[in-house]
């Protein structure tokens, strides 16, 4: 089973991921682009028992904004580090903080909240696929 390490922007918080992502896309809804600073937010989606806090965890807070999101950063340095969604039992680890998986996108979701249209050929969920609790309701490119 691959293993792949991560950190915050300081290092302080070292994480680890086991296995292989459930998937990997992009987010377009406003509350990932505020949080990332980016307009689109890229994400690995994991089962929790397959990410750890391997050092640093009293460094490591959580900001939630809604109770699906349960946002996680480094206290020392503010770096984003992975959102828990208890809804979906799946845990997001940010692409970038986890360098070393290969990044697979398979789907775009929020696409109705895009500022960055993309023609890539991914589907495009007005919001999520019914499986995540959407409406499933796809936006053509």
């Amino acid at each position: 089973m691959a293993t792949h390490k991560g950190e915050c922007f300081c290092g302080a918080v070292q994480i680890e991921v086991s296995g292989d992502p459930e998937t990997c896309g992009y987010c377009h809804c406003g509350s990932c682009r505020s949080w990332s600073a980016a307009p689109i937010n890229a994400f690995t989606l994991w089962k929790p028992d397959s990410v750890s806090v391997t050092s640093g965890a009293e460094f490591v807070a959580t900001f939630e904004k809604t109770p699906s999101s349960q946002r996680k950063y480094c206290v020392k340095c503010g770096g984003h580090l992975m959102t828990a969604h208890p809804s979906l039992g799946l845990i997001d680890v940010y692409a970038a903080t986890i360098p070393t998986v290969q990044f697979k996108p398979q789907v775009h979701v929020n696409y109705s909240e895009t500022v960055l249209p993309l023609r890539d050929g991914l589907p495009k969920f007005h919001d999520y696929p019914t499986d995540f609790g959407g409406s499933g309701k796809m936006i053509e490119e």
